[in-house]
């Protein structure tokens, strides 16, 4: 899908799908990398991770292959359209979906940090959603409701206004931080894996400390754009985000970036 045409969508529904945007040695690569967090030992500790759902925090620390969806160009090419310069990874996490789990509650992902922001509003961020299996229609896909980054006020959608974002295992569901979504519940018999980095305008607080979750040993494996996105990186102009007087950047060892 082109530039235009995907920024078309999330303007008018919130939200578009790229359809196998990776390949498939590199959905095998991640699932490999990820293997041994996923084991069933630590399901979700509340009903918004899900309880019968497991969730792998601090991505690149663990899975250096998960790179390759943070700073992929379709996508950072749609969110350098709509965030300002110097945004920031604001979370990036793994949620396998098991059968049986039930539906989130329907939510935003930039609650705008307390901010008295009326609506509507701009977004503050930009969600992606990585089908690492295929999202259908009984396993969980991501349900989104369109148009609810245009709502005057909140409210409960009704059910005819619910889309499920299905599609095959290596395509992306990009949509804004302010439109309405959840994980869907899963009724099939096989686990659905899908993988979420997250963006913020630069002056928020990431979800995420990804500057304690990738520390600057680990940070110096990646590309200075990954790096950047991380938080080693300051808003310009100015300064915001040094550390000590410098550059967060000069505090990652002397690398070769992957």
């Amino acid at each position: 899908m082109q530039l235009a045409a995907t920024l078309d969508q999330l303007n008018e529904r919130g939200y578009a799908i790229l359809e196998r945007a990776i390949d498939a040695a590199l959905v095998a690569e991640i699932k490999r990398e990820l293997a041994p967090y996923l084991q069933g030992r630590y399901p979700g500790r509340n009903d918004f991770e899900g309880l019968k759902s497991e969730r792998v925090y601090a991505l690149l620390a663990k899975a250096p292959s998960i790179a390759a969806l943070i700073e992929h160009t379709e996508v950072l090419a749609v969110v350098d359209a709509i965030l300002p310069p110097h945004y920031l990874l604001s979370a990036a996490l793994a949620i396998q979906v098991h059968p049986g789990e039930k539906p989130q509650a329907f939510h935003i992902d930039d609650s705008g940090n307390g901010l008295p922001l009326a609506a509507p509003r701009p977004p503050l961020g930009v969600s992606t959603m990585w089908a690492i299996d295929d999202f259908t229609e009984t396993n969980g896909a991501t349900e989104i409701v369109p148009g609810s980054h245009r709502w005057n006020a909140p409210r409960a959608p009704t059910e005819r206004e619910i889309v499920k974002a299905v599609m095959p295992a290596g395509s992306v569901c990009v949509f804004l931080g302010n439109v309405l979504h959840r994980g869907g519940a899963n009724r099939s018999a096989g686990s659905r894996l899908g993988i979420t980095p997250q963006y913020c305008a630069p002056v928020l607080r990431q979800i995420e400390n990804m500057v304690l979750a990738v520390p600057p040993d680990i940070a110096g494996r990646y590309s200075a754009r990954v790096q950047a996105l991380l938080g080693y990186s300051v808003v310009e102009p100015g300064f915001m985000g040094y550390v000590d007087g410098r550059h967060p950047r000069k505090l990652i060892p002397a690398a070769t970036p992957r």
